[in-house]
C-alpha cells in the first residue's frame, strides 16, 4: 500500500460519527439502489456482487436488501470501517483491501461502489482491471463526485483570491473517456444539495467522514485565511451543492473482426478468437458462395462450433464481390440499419466483409455500420511490407469515428520491426502474431486460441 493510501485509510479509521454526517453519501447510495432495482426488475438477480469502498455499509445494506440471496463481497481500506460494515451485514464477506487493486477471483455479476472512485489514482486502468473480474453479462454500477461539487466553498475561496484545496473532479466528458474498450458505459450527473448551518459545521462534518485529504500539490490555508473563507461562506451560503455522477457499464458482448484488406486472414483469426472465448460466431455479410462454402462453415469446422453457436448470415450472395455489388447482381439492397446484434448466451464474434471501407450499399460503408454496434474492433493486418501504412490508416479511420479498438492481430511471418512500429505509432496492442500455417486444422486453431485467450485476459477482456 502506498503512503498516500495509508494516509487515506488512517483518516477514515479515525472518522467518528460517520453515518450521522454522511448525508450526501447516504442519499447517493439510496439513489444508486433505486437504479439497481430498476436495472434488475426484468432480468435475473446477480449471483455474485463485489462492492468497492463499502465504508460503514451504507450501500452494503441496500445491496443485501435488494439481493438477499446473492453472495456479497465488500472491500475497504479502513479496518475500522470494515468492522462497522460487518456488524451491519454479518453474512457478507469483507476484506481490508485497496479497491483500486482488488486481489480477488471473479467472476462477479455486479461490481458497484458509492463515493469510492474519487480516491482512485487512475480510474481508466482500474475499470480495465475490474472488467476482467466481470462475468460475460456482468455490470458495473458506481457513483463518484463530478465537477461543480463544493461549489459554495470554492466560490468563497475564489472571491478572496485564495486557493481551494478540494480535488479537481472530472466533468462528464472526462468521465466518459475513462471507460476502457472492454466496457460499454454511460454517465449521468445529478445535482444534490445538502443544508449547512455554518462553515464550522461543514468542516467538522468533513472530518467526521474522513474526507479531509487535500488535492495533490495543494497547501493548507493559513489559520487567518481559513477564518476569512469561513466568514465569507457564512455570509453567503446556507447549503452545499454536489454534482454526483452515476456510472453504468456492461461488459462488451464480444468483438468485431475486420482487416486492412481482403484475404488477409480474418476468418482464421475469427475462428481462433471464437475458440478462445467459447463464443458465438456471426458473419452478417457473406459473398462468394459460388466459389466456397462460406466463412460460417469454415469457422464452424475450425472452432468446433455446435449449431446454437452459429448465427446465419443476414445477407448471403453468390458473387465474390463487395456486398454492394454482389447484392446488385441478385436485385437485392443491403439494409444494414435494419440489423441489430443477435442475442447470444456467450460472447459474440462478428466478422466483417473485406476491409473497413467496403461498401454495403450506395450510401453505407462497413465502417459506418460498425459505429452503431458498440463492439471493440480487432484489426487483422499482414506482417510484411506495406502493413505499417495500411494498419495506421485503418486505426486512424476507427478513431476518427470513436470506434473502440481492442488491438491488432498480425498475420504472416513475424516481423519485430513492423510490430514495434504499429504498436508505437498506432498506440495499440498487438494481441497476437499468427504465423503462416502449413496445417490449418482444429488442433492448430485450439493451440493459437489458448495463447490468444491468455493475452486477452491480461488485457482485461
Amino acid at each position: 500500500m502506498t503512503e498516500a493510501r495509508r494516509e487515506i485509510a488512517a483518516r477514515f479509521d479515525s472518522a467518528e460519527g460517520y453515518e450521522g454526517a454522511a448525508r450526501v453519501q447516504a442519499l447517493a447510495a439510496t439513489k444508486l439502489a433505486d437504479r439497481l432495482a430498476k436495472r434488475y426488475a426484468d432480468r435475473p438477480a446477480p449471483g455474485r456482487i463485489l462492492e468497492l469502498g463499502c465504508g460503514t455499509g451504507l450501500l452494503t445494506r441496500q445491496l443485501r436488501r435488494l439481493f438477499p440471496d446473492a453472495s456479497l463481497t465488500a472491500l475497504d481500506l479502513s479496518p475500522r470501517m470494515v468492522e462497522r460494515a460487518r456488524a451491519s451485514v454479518p453474512d457478507a464477506v469483507f476484506h481490508v483491501m485497496d479497491a483500486e487493486y482488488p486481489e480477488l477471483d471473479g467472476p462477479f455479476d455486479l461490481i458497484c461502489s458509492n463515493f469510492c472512485l474519487q480516491w482512485f489514482s487512475n480510474r481508466h486502468a482500474a475499470f480495465a482491471r475490474l472488467s476482467a473480474l466481470l462475468s460475460p453479462e456482468g455490470r458495473i454500477e458506481v457513483t463518484t463526485l463530478a465537477r461543480g461539487s463544493f461549489a459554495q466553498w470554492r466560490s468563497s475561496c475564489d472571491d478572496l483570491d485564495l486557493a481551494c484545496g478540494f480535488p479537481d473532479y472530472p466533468d462528464h466528458r472526462a468521465l466518459q473517456a475513462e471507460w476502457p474498450s472492454t466496457l460499454t458505459g454511460t454517465w449521468t450527473i445529478a445535482p444534490l444539495t445538502d443544508p449547512v448551518a455554518s462553515a464550522r459545521q461543514f468542516l467538522l462534518e468533513l472530518k467526521s467522514i474522513g474526507a479531509t485529504t487535500p488535492r495533490a500539490g495543494s497547501h493548507p490555508l493559513t489559520t487567518r485565511d481559513l477564518r476569512r473563507v469561513m466568514q465569507h461562506f457564512d455570509r453567503s451560503a446556507q447549503s452545499m451543492d454536489y454534482q454526483v455522477a452515476f456510472g453504468s457499464a456492461e461488459k462488451r458482448r464480444g468483438f468485431f473482426v475486420t482487416g486492412t484488406d481482403t484475404g488477409i486472414g480474418k476468418t482464421l483469426v475469427s475462428a481462433i478468437l471464437t475458440k478462445a472465448l467459447n463464443a458465438t460466431y456471426w458473419k452478417p455479410f457473406q459473398t462468394g458462395l459460388s466459389e466456397e462454402d462460406g466463412d460460417t462453415a469454415s469457422v464452424s469446422g475450425l472452432a468446433g462450433l455446435t449449431p446454437e453457436r452459429l448465427i446465419p448470415p443476414a445477407y448471403a450472395f453468390q458473387a465474390p464481390l463487395s456486398p454492394q455489388d454482389a447484392a446488385r447482381l441478385e436485385n437485392v439492397t443491403v439494409r444494414p440499419n435494419d440489423l441489430t446484434l443477435p442475442q447470444a448466451n456467450a460472447p459474440l464474434v462478428v466478422e466483417g466483409a473485406g476491409g473497413l471501407m467496403v461498401p454495403l450499399n450506395d450510401d453505407t460503408l462497413l465502417i459506418d455500420w460498425l459505429t452503431t454496434l458498440s463492439l471493440p474492433v480487432i484489426l487483422v493486418c499482414r506482417s510484411g511490407l506495406g502493413t505499417i501504412n495500411h494498419t495506421l490508416l485503418s486505426l486512424a479511420a476507427l478513431r476518427e469515428r470513436a470506434i473502440p479498438i481492442a488491438g491488432v492481430v498480425m498475420s504472416g511471418v513475424p516481423n519485430a520491426g513492423n510490430r514495434a512500429a504499429i504498436e508505437h505509432f498506432g498506440n495499440v496492442t498487438v494481441l497476437a502474431e499468427i504465423p503462416l500455417l502449413d496445417d490449418i486444422s482444429p488442433q492448430r486453431v485450439a493451440i493459437e486460441a489458448e495463447k490468444l485467450a491468455e493475452t486477452l485476459r491480461a488485457c482485461g477482456f
